[in-house]
């Protein structure tokens, strides 16, 4: 499953919860917390930081979507990495430093989103890949993305 091609794309964060993710430079993931400075950072989930794959975000745009980061609420758009092909459990480390473990596929959709009211669909329900920070560093558009061995 390691693909050396991976990168990131793109990262946002939102200040409150329910409003969209705008993006951002650089960012900080803290150990057992999340993305500094996004409002889903909590040390007691284990959704603590958000990824969708760029290729999903490109199934939404052949529907007519006009779409930019942070639209599906993500805090990490990835290129050239099979997000839904991971088992729970599995780590990914992003640039030099930080390392991500998988912890949910999906999510239940309580109350539809814009996107949703908007087109009819959307795919951080079904796409979206939610992950734990298991050591923290920092983050950014190009670093690359690897599947990695639990130490």
């Amino acid at each position: 499953m390691q693909n050396n091609g991976a990168r990131v794309v793109a990262v946002c964060i939102s200040e409150k919860k329910g409003t969209r993710k705008r993006e951002i430079s650089l960012g900080v993931l803290l150990e057992n917390a999340g993305l500094i400075g996004d409002a889903h950072s909590c040390r007691e989930s284990i959704r603590q930081v958000s990824l969708l794959a760029s290729e999903s975000i490109q199934k939404m745009k052949e529907k007519g979507l006009v779409t930019d980061p942070g639209l599906f609420a993500e805090n990490i758009i990835t290129s050239g990495l099979d997000l839904l092909g991971f088992e729970l459990g599995t780590w990914i480390s992003i640039g030099k430093t930080a390392v991500l473990e998988i912890t949910q596929i999906g999510k239940e959709c309580h109350r539809h989103c814009e996107v949703y009211r908007r087109i009819g669909d959307c795919i951080m329900p079904r796409e979206g890949v939610f992950a734990r920070v298991v050591r923290g560093g920092t983050v950014r558009k190009g670093d690359r993305i690897l599947q990695i061995d639990i130490p």
